[in-house]
């Protein structure tokens, strides 16, 4: 039995005088409680047998080990019980390395994190063809706690270590091999891998052969050569991190390495692991982690639920949308038909299609071969004739509601009666479009963000009358397009633009107040999104915004309560619609993404300025993150208490997915939780005070509040 005395999760075999150690932790062999300690029996056990030559260690399933189970990091409150758990994985795998036996660790599927670690602790690696290897805890804001930054750099030298610790990418076995890391290149199944593996272990016991890992001299070259690598990859990730400290620590532990004797330099990951693991980055980055997980689970849908097969699909309206989620599809391996009205503008979208395909072959990320299948997968239409072959179809016209009514009674006509039937709409409601498609158990919404064919975040949107099958059907769906669901409910902008409606509200006032376009992009910019709110605007098409509000208009509401700058407008009337006209709030040379400050703005924003009575002034940097983001976080916290979320951690992925909101501050919710919610209550407050009563306090933050608690903490606040 294992540790915790109710499971055995090491098995013990003998085969041919080798003793082969099978981890078996499913689903993926996670390093969870017990798994360490009895890995740490299996091999003094192996070690100690008579019978033993040599030690193979495998996982048992479809993987070896996938790295730490990160449950155990929650229970680590304290700087030293951390130390002590990183002491401990050291110890374990230092006595693992010193097994007087030949240790061969046999890896399929995948060896990641600690589960690389593990592999890198024994004496040989012997790998499947297909497997990979990686070191990807900089994606939960850590570096590899368990020696990969002292072990990794002896045998793959710095480049290759900086690049998988930094990046986090897995690496193929073939060019995990070439870079020294895997001895053995095995092309098969499981069972020839372990057939393989043994007989690799027996012929170092033969030979008399054993190879520990910390014992590989780095020559004074190599080690000049690490230094002054370690030293470039600071330059460059303080330039591009963004704030992201996790991979400036991969670098200085790495730097450890060349600098120090393997004892010293592990005593320094352990700092800089427990470092990184306490941070706020590293929270965030394992909240999201697990936030993304729940986020597609919906209390009526169950693995028993019914899900439609999708073996052909349709988008109606070739735009810019239309034709991202077309490519989506075809990505994802499923014929799809592209209709619209005219062939000039099928011929337009197929051939910004084919440009997106061609530029990615260039830049070598898809083969030729590959891009001609996906091409082949998109066949144009600009009739009905083969819809009532697809499995569902995504209306993607413009956002117009009667133009979208009109579509949808089309395709309740021309498709199967159980063919789904989902809307790309970003703001209209759902049951207006099931309504009029004479199906409402099959409409559902599937809000793309734009470009479809890059963005992972799709919003299922369900009705009031879609059925589960369509909901569990859907989320099916969006993972094999290799996205990420997040269901919501229906009502205006749901859950991304409803929110985003507060934001940009703040990001116009404050134009209007005496900020500068460059300066509040960049403030935001410098804050860790990927582009401001008038850049994105621009990406985006200001024409877009423009039918929102003028449709808001029609029904007597707007997008978000209180005044809204009257500029975005005043753009639209001037056929400024962004990069797609060549002007926006930006101007843009022909050709060129590249935005350029324009005078006009200013001088339209002091026309505003006046026209309210506001006398500009100067604005700081720091107000402008403090109010946009305290914006997002108060409508966040009302779309969570009316129901259009589930829980705080799916606006989070919306909005980390969704926009860009960076990752390492864990979401808007989360971000509130490090400032205080007491400290986002009190900046509410003080606003209505300055600028009018449509800056109310939620009252779920007052709820929250007055209970000392936080979205996610009993306490109301974490250390940020």
């Amino acid at each position: 039995m294992g540790a915790a005395g109710m499971r055995e999760f090491v098995h013990y075999e003998i085969r041919d005088r080798v003793a082969v150690l099978t981890i078996d932790n499913p689903p993926v062999n996670a390093l969870g409680d017990g798994v360490w300690e009895a890995l740490d029996d299996a091999v003094r056990r192996a070690d100690a047998d008579s019978g033993v030559d040599a030690i193979v260690l495998i996982g048992a399933g479809q993987t070896f080990i996938v790295g730490a189970d990160l449950n155990i990091f929650k229970a680590l409150r304290t700087r030293d019980e951390a130390l002590v758990h990183s002491a401990g994985m050291h110890a374990i795998l230092r006595r693992v390395e010193d097994a007087a036996r030949p240790l061969v660790a046999a890896i399929h599927g995948n060896a990641l994190g600690g589960g690389l670690e593990v592999a890198l602790s024994c004496h040989y690696r012997v790998a499947l063809k297909d497997a990979r290897v990686g070191q990807p805890e900089v994606a939960l804001g850590l570096i590899p706690g368990a020696g990969g930054t002292q072990r990794l750099p002896r045998l793959a030298g710095a480049e290759t270590a900086l690049a998988m610790c930094t990046e986090g990418r897995p690496v193929p076995v073939p060019a995990a091999a070439d870079a020294g890391v895997i001895d053995l290149v095995v092309d098969g199944d499981a069972a020839e891998l372990l057939g393989e593996a043994i007989r690799f272990a027996r012929a170092r016991a033969a030979a008399g052969e054993r190879r520990r890992t910390r014992d590989i001299e780095i020559s004074p070259e190599a080690r000049a050569a690490g230094l002054e690598a370690c030293r470039a990859a600071t330059a460059t990730l303080t330039a591009a991190a963004k704030g992201a400290r996790a991979p400036l620590a991969a670098v200085a532990a790495i730097e450890a390495c060349f600098a120090l004797p393997f004892d010293a330099g592990s005593a320094r990951e352990r700092e800089l692991f427990v470092d990184c693991l306490l941070s706020t980055e590293s929270k965030a980055l394992r909240h999201l982690f697990f936030a993304e997980r729940e986020a597609a689970k919906v209390p009526s849908i169950s693995k028993t639920t019914p899900v439609t097969e999708i073996r052909r699909a349709a988008v109606v309206g070739a735009g810019t949308m239309g034709g991202g989620i077309a490519m989506a599809y075809a990505n994802a391996g499923i014929p799809v038909l592209l209709k619209d009205v005219s062939e000039q503008a099928l011929e337009h979208s197929l051939a910004a299609i084919r440009r997106n395909y061609e530029s990615t072959v260039a830049k070598g990320r898809l083969t030729r071969e590959a891009c001609d299948r996906r091409l082949a997968l998109i066949t144009p239409a600009t009739g009905y004739d083969a819809f009532a072959t697809v499995d569902v179809v995504v209306e993607a016209v413009f956002e117009d509601l009667g133009l979208k009514r009109a579509t949808f009674a089309d395709l309740g006509r021309v498709t199967r009666p159980d063919c789904l039937l989902a809307s790309n709409t970003s703001t209209l409601d759902i049951d207006e479009l099931a309504r009029a498609s004479g199906r409402a158990p099959r409409v559902i919404g599937h809000h793309f963000f734009s470009p479809a064919n890059v963005m992972k975040l799709v919003e299922i949107v369900r009705g009031r009358d879609t059925s589960h099958e369509t909901i569990a059907t859907s989320i099916a769906l969006a993972r094999r397009l290799g996205k990420v669901p997040v269901v919501v409910g229906n009502g205006f902008g749901f859950v991304a633009n409803r929110m985003l409606g507060y934001y940009l509200r703040e990001a116009g006032l404050l134009l209007e107040e005496g900020a500068t376009v460059p300066q509040i992009d960049r403030a935001l910019m410098d804050f860790g999104l990927p582009v401001g709110p008038f850049g994105m605007e621009d990406i985006a098409g200001i024409d877009i915004g423009a039918r929102i509000r003028r449709h808001l208009k029609a029904t007597g509401r707007t997008w978000a309560e209180g005044p809204e700058s009257t500029l975005p407008d005043q753009l639209f009337a001037m056929g400024r619609y962004g990069q797609k006209t060549g002007a926006g709030w930006y101007t843009y040379a022909p050709g060129s993404r590249t935005p350029v400050p324009d005078p006009l703005i200013e001088e339209l924003a002091a026309g505003a300025a006046a026209a309210r009575g506001i006398a500009r002034r100067a604005v700081g940097d720091c107000e402008i993150v403090e109010r946009t983001m305290t914006a997002l976080a108060n409508e966040g916290a009302r779309v969570l208490d009316e129901g259009y979320a589930l829980r705080a951690g799916d606006i989070d992925v919306v909005y980390c997915y969704g926009f860009g909101f960076p990752r390492y501050r864990g979401g808007p919710l989360f971000y509130a939780d490090t400032v205080g919610l007491p400290v986002v209550l009190e900046r509410v407050r003080s606003y209505a005070a300055q600028y009018g009563n449509h800056w109310r306090p939620a009252p779920l933050i007052e709820r929250l509040v007055a209970e000392g608690r936080g979205f996610y903490t009993s306490e109301g606040s974490r250390n940020p």
